[in-house]
């Protein structure tokens, strides 16, 4: 879910009871540091991963061809 751009950290919190902090430090234990690196750039300031800076008609933490059939 971490990886996801699309799912907030507030989905995560709900899920798995894990605030960001912890999923940045499960992150950086997991995974290589260059990945960690890439992820952190991509995440930081990123409106999908927070739910108060996401666009109001944005309300599932996934794209819809995220799943395919």
């Amino acid at each position: 879910m971490a990886w996801e751009d699309r799912t907030p950290f507030e989905a995560i919190d709900y899920t798995y009871g894990l605030s960001e902090q912890e999923v940045i430090q499960l992150m950086r234990r997991e995974l290589k540091p260059s990945s960690f690196r890439l992820w952190r750039k991509r995440v930081t300031a990123r409106k999908t991963k927070h739910l108060q800076l996401r666009e109001p008609g944005v309300n599932r933490g996934y794209c819809p061809t995220q799943y395919k059939r």
